[in-house]
């Protein structure tokens, strides 16, 4: 399994008055905040300062995308510690990879309260008490350029016990900023059964989106917004073997940050989001 890594880029500004300071390093130490554990050291040397002025110096630190940390950082002059900060970070673990943006996502309806499908489906009987469910999906691109390149997995999901009854792929290529596509799967699924209808974005094999549906044919028995556990007829031989229900992305949480000791120096968290991985690609 590959490494996973999150590049953070610390702007660092240095607060110097008075006479010449010599051979000036700043050191930047990342800690584990659950382990306490060193996780990755940084120096940059930064020469001789001199005159009253604001010194910057980007610095940028490689560490495992993983919880949080708490950056120490230090200036020397001549080997001696001078100034000290301290800055801290969480929810490195749910930073979204390079690889796995996209504006391209599942379409949000202004419905006005009506609650509209973003997978619509239109059925038709067919042979051996099947059913055949020709499927449509919107995806809107909320970026300012096109995008494309994406694959959406399509699949009927049995309400009552979760088996998978059919599935289908169909690639996304290019959609233009702010326009909707609405690419279309059909499924082939035993009659008389209620379904989710899941929608599956990947890109390169990584899920980017994810999104559900309901299908009903069985009137009498809806299809429920919350589940609960209900005795049905069920005949498993009408479906597939179960798949897991794929990982959700989560949301990125805002990084804390805290000041800490030090009498010239400020220390800016300026940027989780760009960052470099080296990730083991998941696939459904």
């Amino acid at each position: 399994m590959g490494g996973e890594t999150a590049e953070l880029s610390l702007d660092l500004r240095l607060d110097h008055r008075g006479g010449p300071a010599r051979n000036v390093t700043v050191e930047v130490q990342a800690v584990d905040r659950e382990t306490g554990l060193v996780a990755r050291t940084v120096r940059t040397d930064l020469g001789n300062i001199t005159g009253d002025r604001e010194v910057r110096a980007r610095v940028n630190v490689t560490v495992p995308r993983e919880g949080g940390y708490r950056l120490h950082t230090r200036v020397y002059e001549d080997g001696d510690r001078i100034e000290t900060g301290l800055t801290e970070v969480r929810g490195v673990d749910s930073l979204t990879p390079d690889y796995a943006r996209t504006p391209i996502e599942f379409h949000r309806f202004d419905s006005g309260g009506a609650d509209l499908p973003v997978i619509s489906y239109s059925p038709s009987e067919a042979d051996d008490n099947r059913t055949v469910l020709e499927t449509q999906t919107w995806l809107t691109n909320r970026g300012d350029e096109p995008a494309g390149g994406l694959e959406l997995v399509v699949r009927a999901r049995q309400v009552e016990s979760d088996l998978i009854a059919d599935r289908a792929t169909v690639r996304i290529d290019e959609v233009g900023p702010g326009q909707t596509a609405t690419p279309t799967v059909e499924l082939d699924v035993p009659s008389n059964y209620n379904y989710y209808l899941d929608g599956i974005l990947l890109r390169d094999g990584v899920i980017v989106g994810s999104a559900t549906s309901g299908a009903m044919l069985d009137p009498s028995r809806p299809v429920p917004e919350n589940t609960t556990r209900e005795e049905v007829e069920f005949d498993a031989g009408d479906f597939t073997s179960e798949t897991p229900e794929p990982p959700r992305d989560r949301d990125t949480p805002a990084p804390t940050v805290e000041s800490g000791p030090g009498f010239g120096i400020a220390v800016t968290l300026l940027a989780l989001l760009a960052a470099a991985f080296v990730a083991h690609r998941r696939r459904p």
